[in-house]
């Protein structure tokens, strides 16, 4: 006797739609013992934070970050949440950028699959204004642009607080950022790396999506999550990924972790589907995503780095949250 389809509704970070989407997910989750229909609403992880009355009007919320899910916990009342899913940032380029950053002592290769990104040097050029015609090698990329990388707003999204994160543990001597006193003097830096940007999306997935189809030219430096780059390589037919585009990983670095949080039963039961189910981690892999499960990975050809070492924390959503305020305060 076939039992009964739980209908259950969630928000989600943006970079995990694919997944949920996916008929692969979709009719993994229908069958027992999950029985399971999962529908979901994308907004940015940091929005979903935001968001009023999130525990009536849906059955979970699954934000990427630790700081964010921290924040939807406490305001909701809700001790239960599991990490099925993480993914380290990474900076979506091109060849001839990454050709050009080498010459410059910014971008080291490893091996023939992929490149480091030593962040240090790269906010000391955005922070002093270089252009890229100031680079030595410029030739490839004779662009009089401002060297800048691409987010998302640094107030709605998660990859954008991330990027944040890296750069305030940099500017405050390679330490987490603890208390407002240490945020006050690193604001006019901090701020020059968004506001001369221009106008931001609130999901990382736009800026992505620009990267996939305007080209180097509107796009050389792009802050993105690494499973969003591995997910369009995977795809077998008309995958937007050319020979040109590579990703850098920044050193130092950050994982975000995707947290999954439950409202009732029927949620519970998604989130133990996420973290044990061997079909549905298979499924994430093949959409980049790193599980807990290592040997779900083994299916797919992915060229990235098994292991990154120099991996730091975000600090908290409130110290987060106080630098983004000053960052804001300070374009007005």
């Amino acid at each position: 006797m076939l039992q009964a389809q739980h209908e259950i509704k969630g928000v989600i970070g943006s970079e995990k739609e694919a997944f949920f989407r996916d008929p692969d997910t979709i009719a993994a989750l229908a069958k027992a013992p999950w029985n399971l229909t999962v529908t979901v609403e994308t907004s940015g992880s940091r929005e979903i934070a935001t968001l009023p009355n999130l525990a009536k009007q849906y059955d979970f919320v699954f934000p990427a970050g630790v700081s964010a899910a921290e924040k939807i916990k406490r305001d909701q009342n809700v001790k239960k949440s599991v990490q099925p899913f993480f993914t380290p940032m990474a900076i979506a380029s091109w060849k001839p950028i990454a050709e050009i950053l080498i010459a410059n002592n910014i971008v080291n290769k490893r091996g023939d699959a992929y490149y480091i990104i030593y962040m240090t040097a790269l906010f000391n050029l955005i922070i002093n204004e270089k252009r890229w015609t100031d680079l030595k090698g410029n030739g490839l990329y004779p662009a009089n642009k401002s060297i800048l990388v691409a987010t998302s707003n640094v107030a709605k999204s998660n990859s954008a607080a991330m990027y944040l994160a890296l750069a305030s543990y940099i500017l405050n001597n390679n330490a987490i950022v603890q208390n407002e006193a240490q945020i006050t003097p690193l604001v006019p830096k901090l701020a020059s790396l968004f506001t001369r940007q221009g106008f931001a999306e609130n999901s990382t997935e736009i800026p992505f999506q620009d990267y996939l189809t305007m080209g180097i030219g509107k796009s050389p430096l792009v802050m993105i999550y690494e499973a969003q780059f591995l997910r369009e390589q995977a795809k077998i037919k008309n995958s937007p990924i050319r020979p040109d585009m590579v990703l850098l990983y920044p050193e130092p670095t950050l994982f975000t972790k995707h947290i999954f949080i439950p409202f009732n039963e029927d949620a519970e039961k998604l989130g133990r589907a996420l973290m044990e189910d061997e079909e549905l981690q298979k499924i994430a892999a093949r959409h980049g995503l790193r599980t807990v499960n290592v040997s779900a990975a083994k299916d797919s050809n992915f060229i990235a780095p098994p292991d990154l070492v120099n991996v730091i924390d975000a600090p908290s959503y409130e110290i987060l949250e106080a630098m983004i305020n000053q960052i804001t305060a300070s374009k007005q």
